[in-house]
């Protein structure tokens, strides 16, 4: 994947924009996918959903913790981190803009609970869903990601901007920071 000159959806600017003020956004440069390191290329450059990639590579399921959130007409938004349920060590950082019309209301009432990772959500009501990752960032040590991560220091890592199809509609937006992992 090449380095996008304007990825589909919404922008890290206006993802971050939506939660006033939007003073913990990161420093980041986009990177062409096969641009991404290991282990941040297994976990970031693909098609799935993050919730079972980070439950995959950490071995152990999360937990969604919400940090902020607001539902402004058909648009829940969210900004979140998954920890490890063992350690409840955070291994994510995101933000979600889901358009709740292209949502059954089951779902709709599971995401806008806020107690479970999207990514579990769909899975679990077979919502059919394709993820398509549209830009891939280095993200700039920084306190805010200190701060999401619970980092001694800071450090830089990597993330995502992504759309997720479901049903054939373009029905969430999302910003995907994984955590540091060794010497980045």
């Amino acid at each position: 994947m090449s380095v996008p000159s304007k990825p589909l959806g919404l922008s890290v600017e206006e993802l971050f924009a939506l939660f006033v003020p939007a003073d913990d956004m990161p420093e980041y440069t986009f990177v062409a996918g096969d641009a991404v390191p290991p282990p941040y290329h297994d976990l970031l450059v693909h098609n799935h959903h993050m919730t079972v990639t980070v439950e995959a590579h950490h071995g152990d399921l999360v937990d969604v913790r919400i940090l902020d959130r607001k539902l402004e007409g058909d648009f829940y938004t969210r900004k979140i981190v998954l920890a490890l349920q063992g350690s409840g060590r955070v291994v994510q950082f995101g933000i979600a803009r889901v358009h709740l019309d292209y949502c059954s209301e089951p779902v709709r009432e599971a995401i806008v609970a806020g107690k479970t990772p999207l990514g579990r959500i769909l899975i679990q009501y077979n919502v059919h869903r394709f993820v398509e990752p549209t830009a891939f960032l280095r993200v700039n040590a920084c306190p805010a990601v200190t701060k999401w991560f619970g980092l001694s220091e800071p450090r830089a890592t990597y993330g995502r901007l992504a759309v997720i199809y479901c049903d054939g509609r373009e029905a969430i937006e999302v910003l995907e920071i994984v955590a540091p992992e060794g010497d980045s």
